[in-house]
């Protein structure tokens, strides 16, 4: 079968024939219908972030039809549509009883990270990893919820955004786009800040209440003066730079929480006296929960979250790569084998 198949640092993945996985006892073997390409693969790309080993498939947020079984599955059958929880725990150390299952410390499964992921024609997961996809949701969408929009939740929740809220952000990609929305969906009032005024736009039709440009002088003036002068109650930071936290920072009103959801290569500074004055907060939020999967998944059955997908052929992967560091993708892009 087919794979994309990362090497080293500074290289492109490759698309290599590959053997085709067989599911073990617990574990299901998928027809993978798309899986979503997301900034993650550019941190290994570039260094930022190392796989556990490599060669390996890319590919975190997937979506597709289980082919076979293996033994002693029960609850999963083949011709189900399911969406992949990336981080597969293990369901018995403390931090999953503690229902923090995100934090597992001896994961089964980790796509693209430790295991294989979805740039393939099939992939094997466990089957405690799958979750059902609703009739009415698309296996292209579900795949980006797998991360986007689940990573989304998380961060909100995260923040303890709640109903009249002011919150930013800081970012309009896939998972800012999602933050917007889940931020309507609390009752919260979104402000996002992109470069890009298609983002911008897109932003506004899915729920932002205003929006400020990126490329301005003063981001965190502007934010501001959108929030009557008193600063955001949260700030979500989905870049990660030096730039952008200083102005995140400067954006943020009394009590308010900036929540670390991006990072990039930079390192931040800040004056623990300008935090501590206004009872501040620096919080950071890492993926998802199981759980917060299958509320994404409900939201988009719904009609309440969604995203702009852009469908495009395994072997096209470089390319799309390429589009989304280069500020292209608008909203989400999937590989469909």
């Amino acid at each position: 079968m087919r794979a994309v198949r990362f090497h080293s640092v500074g290289q492109p993945p490759v698309l290599e024939d590959v053997d085709p996985p067989r599911p073990g006892p617990g574990e299901v073997l998928l027809d993978v219908a798309a899986a979503g390409v997301c900034g993650t693969e550019l941190h290994f790309l570039d260094g930022l972030l190392a796989p556990a080993r490599t060669p390996i498939t890319l590919g975190h947020e997937v979506a597709g039809t289980v082919a076979e079984v293996g033994a002693g599955v029960v609850d999963v059958a083949v011709g189900d549509r399911v969406a992949v929880h990336y981080l597969h725990p293990c369901g018995r150390c403390h931090w999953c009883r503690a229902g923090d299952d995100h934090l597992c410390d001896a994961p089964l499964g980790f796509l693209a990270f430790v295991t294989d992921g979805g740039f393939a024609d099939q992939l094997v997961v466990p089957a405690s990893a799958t979750v059902p996809v609703p009739g009415s949701v698309s296996l292209p969408l579900a795949a980006t919820l797998c991360c986007s929009g689940s990573t989304a939740l998380h961060a909100v929740a995260t923040a303890g955004v709640s109903a009249g809220d002011t919150a930013v952000v800081y970012g309009a990609g896939g998972v800012g786009l999602a933050i917007v929305q889940v931020l309507r969906e609390r009752g919260a009032r979104a402000i996002a800040v992109a470069r890009n005024p298609e983002r911008l736009a897109l932003a506004r039709e899915l729920g932002a209440d205003a929006t400020v440009d990126g490329t301005s002088d003063d981001v965190a003036a502007a934010i501001r003066a959108a929030t009557g002068g008193t600063g955001a109650d949260a700030v979500f930071e989905l870049v990660g730079t030096r730039a952008t936290s200083s102005a995140a920072l400067a954006a943020l009103g009394k009590g308010g929480a900036l929540v670390y959801v991006g990072y990039s290569f930079d390192r931040i500074e800040f004056d623990p006296l300008s935090l501590v004055v206004p009872e501040q907060r620096i919080l950071t939020s890492v993926g998802n929960r199981r759980a917060e999967l299958v509320e994404a998944l409900d939201l988009a059955a719904r009609g309440r979250l969604r995203s702009v997908v852009t469908e495009h052929p395994l072997d096209d992967a470089v390319r799309v790569l390429d589009e989304l560091r280069a500020g292209r993708v608008l909203g989400r892009a999937v590989l469909v084998p």
